[in-house]
Parts: structure tokens; C-alpha cells; sequence
């Protein structure tokens, strides 16, 4: 009896056409997975640097009918100057306060309770938003 061979002996006639196409597509892979990682962190740390001021309304407290307590934290650049505008609402959704918090301290963190007078009684009060002087 003899032994019939179906396939050619294994490297005797260098390597295979998958076998080169696998190892192109494991190339081409693994640079286009460095080059996502490269954009994903060069798009991070353009957004975390620019970050140079944020804020935070931890609680508020409906005082009375004319005075609203918001806890206030603003965590900044040493050097950073601006303000936060805050605002208070309704129960129907109407503006009833709003107010400039101004921040010139050299500290990179402000935690404080500000006192916002209403017209009418608050249900609601929202940080707008703050804006940066630019260390002017």
C-alpha cells in the first residue's frame, strides 16, 4: 500500500497566500488601532486641559419664600478669575432669581453658600454656567 499525499509538504514552498494575507491584516490592524488610541487621547487631553474652570451646585435649600441657600463648589486655576451665574425657578418654571457669583480668590477650590433673594417662592435652582476672565 502507498501512502497518497493530498496537500503539499508544510514551508517546503515558503508560505501560503492567507498566510501572507493574515499577517497583512494583522498589520494593518494593529496600526489603525494605535492611530484610534493616538486621536482618542490626543482628543482627551485637549479636553481635559481645557478645562481650566468648573463648577458645581452640590444642594440648594428653599430658605423662605424670598431666600433660596445654594452650596456652591468651583474648582479652578489658582490664578483664575470669573464668575457662575445661578438661577432660581418657580413651581410654574419662571424665573423668580438670578445672580452673578463673582470669584477673584487665589485658591484652585471655592466651596461656599450663597443666598439668593427670590419674588417669589423657589422650587428649583440651576448653575447656568461660569465663565473664565482669562486671568484678567
Amino acid at each position: 500500500m502507498t501512502a497518497v499525499r493530498e496537500a503539499l509538504p508544510e514551508n517546503r514552498y515558503g508560505r501560503s497566500a492567507d498566510q501572507r494575507a493574515d499577517r497583512k491584516l494583522k498589520v494593518i490592524g494593529s496600526v489603525l488601532g494605535v492611530a484610534l488610541l493616538g486621536v482618542v487621547g490626543w482628543i482627551g487631553f485637549g479636553y481635559v486641559s481645557g478645562q481650566g474652570l468648573s463648577a458645581e451646585m452640590i444642594k440648594f435649600k428653599v430658605a423662605s419664600d424670598e431666600h433660596v441657600e445654594v452650596h456652591l463648589e468651583v474648582r479652578k486655576d489658582r490664578d483664575a478669575k470669573g464668575y457662575c451665574t445661578l438661577r432660581s425657578l418657580s413651581e410654574d418654571g419662571m424665573e423668580v432669581a438670578r445672580k452673578d457669583f463673582r470669584f477673584d480668590e487665589d485658591t484652585d477650590r471655592i466651596d461656599q453658600v450663597l443666598t439668593l433673594r427670590t419674588t417669589s417662592r423657589a422650587t428649583a435652582v440651576e448653575l447656568l454656567g461660569c465663565t473664565d476672565d482669562g486671568g484678567a
